[in-house]
């Protein structure tokens, strides 16, 4: 009971909050409404980020990761603080420059409208369809195994399910549709702060419970000592991740995800300024390297607190280890917090879904003269259908495969790669033209489909679905500059340049960012 009325005083402090820091942003513009008026801070960008990303998938998933295959599973965490570098002085100074409110806009301008609603089509179809339903999945799963409500509640696991994915979905999407991308990231800087707090509370606890007379520091001397393999960054072939694909698909995962998937994105393009977005992510990167001690570090003790014993399911290592490790009054707060993180990744999918239809859809080819308020109306009106289609799909992934959320790693990759594709491309030459975009994107999305219907549905032996990402890449590039040698645009394509924000950089954006690079570098020789 005391983690139940934990979890509602917190998750009510939060929406009060989040409530007061946007009463004064215009929600019924555009900028107001899908970019928070364009008035985000670098703490509350690098919040955001962080808590957008991390949910109970990549929680309790990549522990349950770690747990079989050790600390090589941390690529997922601290290769994504490259991909944050990139995107800080690369690619968002040219979004700024832009003054674009989605991904799909810059493909407008640099293509045709045509590319637009194609990855428009790609980007909601991806959140629709896989994004947002397991969100609400895993999330139910994670509330309902921490707080035990069958059992507590009288009820089947099949109803706790239901009751956990409507409870987390009716609030998630008050915050997205209702609030705007403000009250979205006030609530995820907020959340950020008891996640991290309590995300390091675990591996403490657990070194002490595996150490000498509660000693961490021995606690880290056994892991080092007994499990020398489990500790080894650098994953053979038959791992989850071979070392080898951390050059090809891996960084490309990384790059969209954090370069080009309008679901992160969209924080760092509500930037007050460059400088404040650049610095945002920067922070973000810097925090992200810490990643693995919460997502990683728990997996290899309960490892060795449990003797390596065969789970029947390796994603129940930790909450297990929650339950064991954590102090009773204190588990409520966790479990508080983590509803937080399941709410973030909902509520920031679903806010994007709004912002792609109101902005890509509607406004483009369904009513061009619609004023702002009218885009903004029909976008909630949207995510409101949306979000009620996504929680009655949810519960039915109950009897899905065990290999769920593996497979939908892998199925990501269907709308990701043709995407950040076209936008490199686009980026990196002024001649190919809108007919090699819309070509890329059909021959990339049918490619890696066939991979996955081969791999998948027939179980043929084919290379690691991160190598297979990286040829697609490689074979679309190819085709697009083919294609724009024999039939190149006719001028130079120049982007133009509004006056939305100060696209002034922030000084010191090079130099950190080499930092956090070489500290990335550095985790991998310590660890190999």
């Amino acid at each position: 009971m005391l983690g139940i009325l934990s979890f509602a005083g917190f998750t009510i402090l939060v929406a009060v909050i989040a409530y007061y820091a946007t009463k004064g942003t215009n929600e019924k513009s555009s900028d107001g409404y899908f970019l928070g008026g364009r008035s985000l801070t670098a703490g509350v960008i690098a919040g955001s980020l962080l808590l957008t990303n991390l949910s109970t998938e990549q929680i309790v998933g990549l522990n349950g990761s770690a747990y079989a295959d050790g600390i090589l599973v941390m690529a997922w965490e601290t290769l994504a603080a490259i991909a944050m570098v990139i995107t800080a002085v690369f690619l968002l100074p040219k979004y700024l420059k832009g003054g674009i409110s989605t991904i799909p806009t810059y493909l407008e301008r640099r293509f045709d409208t045509t590319t637009k609603a194609m990855t428009s089509g790609l980007f909601l179809s991806g959140y629709a369809i896989v994004l947002l339903p397991i969100v609400l999945y895993s999330g139910s799963l994670g509330i309902s195994g921490m707080f035990n409500l069958p059992e507590l509640l009288g009820i089947s696991e099949w109803e706790s399910v239901w009751l956990c994915v409507w409870s987390i979905g009716l609030i998630g999407s008050v915050y997205a549709i209702f609030g705007g991308l403000k009250a979205v990231a006030v609530s995820d800087s907020i959340n950020a702060i008891g996640l991290l707090i309590g995300g390091l509370l675990i591996p403490v606890f657990g070194l002490m419970a595996i150490g000498d007379e509660g000693s961490i520091t021995s606690g880290l001397a056994k892991l080092t000592s007994e499990y020398p393999e489990k500790l080894n960054a650098i994953g053979g072939e038959d791992s989850s991740i071979p070392f080898a694909t951390i050059f090809t698909g891996m960084m490309l995962v990384q790059l969209f995800y954090w370069g080009t998937n309008q679901q992160i994105i969209q924080r760092a393009l509500g930037a007050k300024n460059l400088a404040e977005g650049q610095k945002g992510l920067t922070l973000a990167a810097f925090i992200k390297i810490l990643g693995p001690i919460i997502v990683v570090l728990p997996g290899i003790i309960a490892y060795h607190k449990w003797g390596g014993e065969v789970l029947s399911n390796n994603d129940i290592a930790y909450p297990r280890l929650v339950a064991e490790v954590l102090p009773k009054p204190m588990v409520g707060f966790f479990a508080a917090v983590m509803f937080g993180a399941i709410l973030s990744s909902f509520n920031s999918a679903l806010n994007s879904c709004v912002t792609l239809f109101g902005i890509d859809i509607y406004k483009q080819f369904i009513n061009k003269t619609a004023e702002e308020s009218r885009v903004v109306s029909v976008g909630k009106k949207f995510g409101i259908v949306l979000a009620i289609f996504s929680m009655f799909v949810a519960p039915f992934l109950y009897y899905a495969s065990d290999g769920l959320f593996g497979y939908l790693q892998t199925v990501n990759g269907a709308y990701s790669v043709p995407i950040l594709t076209v936008i490199v491309v686009g980026f990196l030459s002024k001649r190919v033209p809108a007919l090699a975009a819309k070509v890329g994107i059909v021959f990339a999305f049918v490619f890696y489909v066939t991979y996955i219907i081969l791999a998948k549905g027939f179980e043929m032996d084919l290379p690691h679905f991160l190598h297979f990402q990286f040829m697609a890449f490689v074979l679309t590039i190819i085709i697009m500059l083919i294609i724009g040698k024999l039939k190149p645009r006719e001028t130079d394509y120049v982007q133009e340049y509004t006056r939305e924000v100060d696209v002034t950089p922030w000084k010191f954006v090079k130099p950190v960012g080499l930092v956090i690079c070489i500290v990335v570098i550095s985790t991998y020789v310590i660890f190999s």
